[in-house]
């Protein structure tokens, strides 16, 4: 079982940026990809990025694609999602997620481990 914990959370004004970290433990994410998806007040879970467990294929949902970057680095057996550009629109809460295949997928139902989530909060 591979636990997931998420950090990098914060208030930041619209233009900004954030780093969202996500560490794991218990199991190794190496034969993971992992993907990144956010929810907001009232609204369903949507997909944000995800990554192959060897890095490749990064994959991004329209709404962020050129401002959002996915990275993993399995050394340290984390992923990483850089957000740049902040917009209101992204205030959520956002969670890592892994699932035991080597391609990437936006399907949440197919992410089998998930983490708490941090809050991010873009203000005007």
């Amino acid at each position: 079982q591979v636990q997931l914990v998420e950090s990098g959370g914060g208030l930041v004004q619209a233009g900004g940026s954030l780093r969202l970290s996500c560490a794991a433990s218990r199991r190794t994410i190496r034969s993971y990809a992992m993907g990144w998806f956010r929810q907001a007040p009232g609204k369903e879970r949507e997909f944000v990025a995800a990554i192959s467990w060897s890095g490749g294929s990064p994959t991004y949902a329209d709404s962020v694609k050129g401002r959002f970057t996915i990275a993993r680095d399995n050394a340290k057996n984390a992923v990483y999602l850089q957000m740049n550009s902040l917009k209101l629109e992204d205030t959520a809460t956002y969670s890592c997620a892994a699932r035991p295949y080597d391609s990437v997928t936006s399907r949440e139902a197919t992410y089998d481990y998930w983490g708490q989530g941090t809050q991010v909060t873009v203000s005007s």
